[in-house]
């Protein structure tokens, strides 16, 4: 048997798997000869020595993987992490490939792989959640308009087009187009088009507004103010509209100011209890409706 370039270099005794020259036609170059490996691991008890197998296969067939990885380079993701979900999409395909089912390996470890990338994209890539579907409906829309662009000229097509040549309805091709801007998101500082002094799209955001929550209140407190006894509600009227201090109010009344201030502290908290009441009771009800309504 021919020596291989390891052996000549090393002379040393290397594995069934490293020295197999390939004895048949593969429809991938870097497709290694390990059908009588799979046969062996097929006959093995789990254990260590069928596990070592198992490392030496995957060792064989990782030009394989690593060559996979490299179609989706330059998609934001770095190569090297691709290669590593190719690596983990090859150790599925061996520890599930069956020789028995008849199908070379190859057949059953290229989707194997390439299916663990696009889920790996699919799952961590995303800056927003999108459905599968829609993830889908992105990527024909993608190719088409890149397909179409090349054709053309480089005129960008209209969604007609794009629907022509993808098969697929307009609303679908809508559909799509809008998901293009879902894959990565936007710095709050990014500039915005166009802009010339900086402008970035945190200056187009809004501020809360704390005029909100008074108005909120104060028609919340209403109806209970108009429900107080009128001692109570006089009082609070020349504190809080009047700007009287309780000296004077306990003079106009003729009680004391230690009782004057009593009624006041007394008055509020009931009144600010009985209004954080309701507004949470009408907060825990819109939930239980969001969480009944169908999606």
């Amino acid at each position: 048997m021919q020596r291989t370039e390891w052996e000549e270099e090393s002379n040393d005794t290397v594995t069934p798997v490293e020295t197999r020259t390939k004895r048949a036609r593969h429809p991938h170059d870097d497709a290694p000869d390990t059908a009588a490996d799979f046969r062996r691991i097929a006959s093995l008890p789990e254990g260590a020595e069928k596990e070592e197998l198992r490392q030496e296969v995957v060792r064989a067939w990782m030009p394989m993987a690593e060559r996979l990885a490299q179609r989706f380079r330059n998609r934001g993701e770095a190569l090297e992490d691709l290669q590593q979900v190719a690596s983990l999409g090859l150790v599925k395909a061996v520890t599930r490939y069956d020789p028995d089912r008849g199908s070379a390996f190859e057949s059953f470890a290229v989707p194997t792989i390439v299916g663990e990338i696009k889920r790996h994209f699919r799952d961590h890539m995303w800056g927003l959640h999108v459905p599968r579907r829609v993830q889908e409906l992105r990527n024909r829309v993608r190719i088409s308009r890149r397909e179409l662009s090349l054709s053309s000229g480089g005129r960008g097509p209209s969604v007609a087009e794009i629907a022509e040549h993808a098969r697929m309805s307009e609303e679908d091709v809508l559909v799509g187009m809008e998901a293009l801007e879902s894959y990565s998101t936007l710095s709050l500082d990014a500039e915005l088009p166009g802009a010339d002094d900086g402008y970035s799209l945190a200056d187009t955001l809004g501020h809360s507004e704390p005029g909100f929550d008074h108005v909120v209140y104060r028609e919340a407190v209403k109806p209970r103010l108009e429900r107080l006894p009128e001692r109570e509600q006089r009082i609070l009227f020349l504190r809080f509209f009047c700007d009287m201090t309780q000296t004077k109010i306990a003079e106009r009344m003729g009680i004391s100011q230690m009782h004057v201030s009593r009624l006041i502290s007394r008055t509020c908290e009931r009144l600010q209890q009985e209004v954080d009441g309701d507004l949470q009771r009408e907060r825990e009800q819109e939930h239980e409706e969001r969480q009944l309504t169908p999606a």
